[in-house]
């Protein structure tokens, strides 16, 4: 049997941008061990398996190089934009995930409900070492927290861009606490304006050293900048990643007084190889 692989660039109006996704369309013949092969064979951060589908409703899980990750937001745009113009509902293992797809090739989830925990003074020191940071790096303005949007990760703020840029952690130790811990990536930020920020997102848990774009970690984070006050209630967030990688990627996130959900809005382009 042959599965037909398709793959796109999440987040990005440029194959040479974004995040790469690899998309099945019917892996509905596929066991787990058949999946997790293939997203290790397409090597790309995640690879999205559509596993049963009724009507609009479509069964997705998603794969790492390494491991089944319960969401993720960069394949979901790409296998909603695979899908075409319209509404489709994910049914993914964090919950029901809707997808709208525009005309225009842009797709919007909106994500299960976020929450926000803190990060325990223990697990704060050991990501800081980890990172090879410290105290002094964080910005006081945006206090460490784990963002919940269908995936955890701890959301560390940096006051300075050239910090972030300057990423170069230990990786066996960040993927020790990662794993511990069931973090999915760590989402570190700088705030440029009031509603941009810079971002960047390592994955050592994947098998991946970073991601170039985070649909599930701009989820969490909109829930955060809501939670602690940090953004209006009806706010448009753009995040920048990717760039630091030379793989531009712009990611929206909505703030809705109206629903608990976080949308998070991106285009998708096939990647023709």
């Amino acid at each position: 049997m042959t599965t037909d692989i398709q793959r796109y660039a999440a987040f990005a109006h440029d194959p040479e941008g974004g995040n790469p996704a690899g998309v099945v369309l019917d892996a509905s013949a596929l066991d787990d061990a058949a999946m997790q092969a293939i997203a290790a064979d397409v090597g790309y951060s995640e690879t999205a398996f559509v596993t049963a589908r009724d009507g609009d409703r479509f069964r997705v899980r998603y794969f790492s190089p390494l491991a089944e990750v319960p969401f993720c937001g960069h394949a979901t745009v790409a296998t909603a934009v695979a899908l075409g113009p319209g509404e489709h509902l994910f049914e993914t293992n964090a919950g029901d995930v809707p997808v709208v797809v525009g005309e225009d090739g842009t797709a919007t989830l909106t994500s299960v409900d976020p929450h926000v925990a803190d990060l325990a003074a223990g697990d704060l020191t050991a990501l800081l070492a980890a990172l090879r940071w410290d105290a002094g790096d964080l910005d006081p303005l945006l206090a460490p927290k784990v963002g919940f949007g269908g995936a955890y990760h701890p959301i560390l703020a940096v006051r300075s861009r050239a910090r972030l840029a300057g990423l170069d952690y230990d990786v066996p130790a960040l993927k020790a606490l990662m794993t511990e811990r069931g973090w999915t990536t760590v989402q570190l930020v700088f705030r440029a304006g009031v509603d941009e920020f810079d971002v960047r997102n390592p994955f050592p848990v994947g098998g991946v050293y970073e991601d170039p774009a985070t649909g599930a970690a701009a989820a969490a984070f909109g829930g955060y900048l809501r939670e602690l006050g940090l953004a209006a209630d009806d706010a448009t967030i753009t995040l920048r990643q990717g760039d630091d990688m030379g793989r531009p990627s712009r990611i929206t996130v909505r703030l809705d007084p109206e629903i608990k959900g976080v949308r998070v809005s991106g285009t998708a382009v096939p990647i023709v190889s």
